[in-house]
């Protein structure tokens, strides 16, 4: 899967369940923790992230920030998922 797809998946998802489609309001660069997503938006994510991707996310994965702080972050960290698993 190339890294354009996965950025499309999760930014539609992000999109559509958090910002009630304004794709405006999500920079690959900012923030999403208190900006886009809250604890249950996190737990959310983690949930989608998992079934579409068929990947496992720890709980201590989700606690690193450069993991989970932007969509550019969330990006890497699933393609570095999907390479450990090849």
């Amino acid at each position: 899967m190339q890294t354009a797809e996965i950025e499309r998946e999760i930014r539609g998802f992000l999109v559509n369940n958090f910002l009630f489609g304004r794709a405006e309001a999500l920079r690959d660069d900012a923030a999403l923790f208190g900006g886009v997503i809250d604890s249950t938006g996190a737990i959310e994510l983690v949930m989608f992230l998992q079934d579409r991707f068929v990947i496992t996310v720890e709980d201590d994965e989700v606690a690193v920030p450069e993991n989970f702080d932007s969509l550019k972050n969330v990006v890497g960290f699933v393609e570095r998922k999907l390479r450990s698993k090849a």
